[in-house]
């Protein structure tokens, strides 16, 4: 299996805290609790360097395990991001070589 990154993307001026959101997220999380790596966490703050992101601001991230692309795409229906109009990017995480990270003193992840 591998692992993979949701990016959840929220509309521009999206305010996180609402309790029906919150309950929203927990039901789908329980629906795919079986490939949740690393439950991640919301973006309160945020800046955007680089280009345009478009018509979303970052709003969070999740680890997934899957073992396909398309299988963790298909994870992300019912996400409630995408019925307030925002979206998920989702990204199959490829590890680094021990090396390379002990090239810059960081320790390997335990994630992917």
């Amino acid at each position: 299996m591998s692992t993979y990154v949701f990016v959840y993307r929220t509309p521009r001026g999206f305010t996180p805290g609402d309790p029906a959101e919150s309950d929203a997220f927990i039901a789908w999380f329980r629906g795919i609790s079986n490939h949740v790596v690393e439950l991640g966490e919301p973006v309160y703050s945020r800046h955007q360097a680089g280009a345009d992101a478009g018509e979303t601001d970052l709003g969070g991230y999740s680890l997934i395990s899957a073992d396909t692309l398309e299988e963790a795409v298909a994870l992300t229906d019912g996400c409630p991001a995408l019925a307030r109009g925002g979206s998920v990017e989702v990204g199959e995480l490829t590890p680094l070589p021990p090396e390379i990270s002990a090239q810059f003193g960081i320790a390997k992840s335990s994630a992917g």
